[in-house]
């Protein structure tokens, strides 16, 4: 992919859906990212496109979902409450009852899975969801702000289509629902970098879970100390991710870019600067295969913006132009002495239990 064409997926439309007021997650951050780079002008040109998604229909939510958790989650939507609904995760306080639930969600899956068709039919190389990568929801629960996860679909629709997916989450926190739904298949590698599990929601993805049958060695968690900053960070990533990547040969990448990692996030403690999301993004690109890119989780509303704002200049190829990289962040010698050797520690750990099984 010498020259990529890279398309950014939203519309009016998605930016009336609203979760409730106080909830931390904010359905604004893909319109102020469509703002800004509207006004770089990265949206224009012969290899830049802006594509609005469509509500993914039943038959395509049901390649995860099951019937009954979708019926349960729209009558909830419309105001039916019920103890299966509560037993399901819905009308909790990370997910509660509110009425564009599921079209916004619906609306986020078809963004995705638009996103993943422009790439096998080769309108795309490069597809931008924003408000897609929620990546918590299972088949049938609601779960960490999520009620249907549109990358876990988007990567069955490129695994259906007989491609081999590396899904890769830099989101601070595991990205339980995808690598669960390929926990036992190796057709889809899925790859989690985020924060101690033991202090962090939803308490999975640990090192030893690395998948079960054919999928051994195909799930992929690098759980990373408190107070992981660039540095580190990078450490682990070109350590483990790199390697496992050369390794799976995947034809696509889904990349979940949760900005929730970036320092003074208020659900999360690591102090990354946007330019580890741009590092990640060159390293993967650098792969030249078709990438969909989803958000995520981001609850600094300003950084979550500029970072993904900076993500699509490099998809689209229009860096020098925005200006968006952070100033780099000080660590002090003590924040080095403590995560420096937990980070060892990871990557000594995942390389032992993944590495032998792919040959490395």
């Amino acid at each position: 992919m010498t020259v990529s064409r890279a398309a950014f997926i939203h519309s009016a439309e998605m930016e009336r859906y609203r979760y409730p007021a106080a909830h931390p997650f904010n359905t604004i951050r893909a319109k102020r990212v469509r703002e800004i780079v509207g006004l770089m002008g990265a949206l224009s040109g012969p290899d830049r496109s802006e594509i609005a998604p469509k509500p993914a229909e039943g038959a395509v939510l049901k390649k995860f979902h099951s019937a009954r958790y979708l019926n349960t989650l729209k009558k909830a939507a419309e105001g039916h409450r019920s103890t299966e609904a509560l037993s399901m995760g819905i009308g909790t306080g990370d997910c509660p009852v509110f009425a564009d639930m599921y079209n916004y969600s619906a609306m986020a899956v078809g963004g995705s899975v638009i996103g993943a068709e422009m790439l096998l039919s080769g309108g795309a190389d490069i597809a931008f969801n924003p408000s897609g990568g929620l990546h918590h929801a299972g088949p049938e629960r609601a779960s960490g702000f999520c009620y249907m996860n549109d990358v876990a679909i988007a990567c069955m629709v490129l695994a259906e289509a007989g491609k081999k997916v590396l899904y890769l989450d830099v989101d601070v926190h595991h990205g339980d629902g995808v690598a669960y739904a390929f926990y036992d298949r190796n057709d889809v590698m899925t790859i989690s970098l985020h924060q101690d599990p033991r202090i962090l929601f939803p308490g999975t993805g640990f090192a030893n879970e690395i998948g079960t049958g054919e999928g051994k060695g195909y799930c992929v968690n690098v759980p990373l100390p408190i107070g992981t900053y660039d540095e580190a960070y990078m450490k682990a990533f070109e350590a483990v991710v790199l390697p496992l990547i050369r390794a799976f040969g995947s034809d696509v990448f889904v990349l979940q870019l949760g900005a929730d990692g970036l320092a003074g996030d208020p659900l999360a403690h690591f102090q990354l600067s946007n330019n580890t999301y741009g590092d990640v993004i060159s390293h993967v690109l650098g792969f030249e295969r078709p990438v969909l890119a989803a958000g995520g989780g981001g609850y600094d509303i300003e950084n979550t913006v500029r970072a993904w704002a900076f993500a699509w200049s490099l998809f689209a190829g229009t860096e020098e132009e925005g200006g968006l990289r952070d100033a780099s962040i000080d660590v002090s010698k003590h924040q080095q002495e403590v995560v420096e050797p937990a980070v060892e520690a990871v990557i000594k750990t995942v390389k032992a239990n993944i590495f032998g099984l792919h040959g490395l």
